[in-house]
């Protein structure tokens, strides 16, 4: 089977795992959307199926290997959500199998993200602490073993800086936005009703020239704007 491509920066979120007055650690994690993105892109909209049981704790993710001629299955078990409890749940086990797929497996190489009191904004809550800014993965790299030797994390408001790991490598020329991208970017266009070309318009775009990281960014605001899904 297939070994599925390595998660860019635009695909991977930002979770504050814990926040202490010195300071707060951050988790990467995908969410369901980035998955099925990524199926559809490697092995095809027609090729790859999901199925729940239990009550959606149990997902499993079958695609078709053309060779045996045959449906290929790799099963997990969710957690439930905070919020919207059985949409959560699915979309849940739908990630952790994909996880048993590898897709973003590599997001369990990465180092322990440290972001100290003086790159964010603390607030004493109760007995303890918390944090309302957002980060996002402006940059990640990764080595022959498929490991993160790269990372650099920006405060989504500010666009400073909050994290750095390896060595980041800028390039000259900017790359293209992927058909992915693209994909993602119209997907959610038209699950909520906008014109493409306006918001490609509204935010001095244009889809010809638009690079990836112009693609990650619009991608966030998106994300920011309308959730998860």
């Amino acid at each position: 089977m297939k070994k599925f491509r390595l998660l860019r920066a635009d695909e991977i979120d930002c979770r504050v795992a814990m926040v202490k007055n010195s300071g707060l650690s951050l988790l990467l994690y995908k969410d369901a959307r980035c998955d099925m993105n990524i199926l559809d892109e490697e092995v095809g909209q027609e090729n790859w199926q999901r199925s729940h049981s239990r009550d959606n704790a149990n997902c499993t993710v079958s695609i078709w290997d053309d060779s045996k001629k045959q449906w290929i299955s790799k099963e997990d078990t969710g957690t439930e959500s905070n919020t919207e409890k059985e949409k959560g749940l699915a979309s849940d086990s739908f990630k952790r199998a994909c996880f048993n797929w590898g897709i973003g497996r590599e997001l369990y190489t990465a180092p322990f993200i440290w972001i100290p009191s003086t790159k964010c904004d603390i607030t004493s809550k109760g007995t303890g602490y918390t944090c309302y800014e957002k980060f996002y993965v402006s940059h990640i790299g990764y080595d022959e073993n498929r490991v993160i030797n790269a990372l650099q994390i920006r405060n989504e408001k500010t666009n400073n800086v909050v994290y750095e790991y390896g060595t980041i490598i800028k390039t000259l020329d900017p790359e293209k936005a992927s058909k992915a991208q693209i994909g993602t970017i119209e997907s959610i266009c038209k699950a909520h009703k906008i014109d493409p070309d306006m918001l490609y318009s509204s935010n001095n775009l244009s889809k010809a020239t638009l690079t990836a990281e112009q693609a990650g960014l619009l991608l966030q605001s998106l994300k920011k704007k309308f959730g998860d899904e």
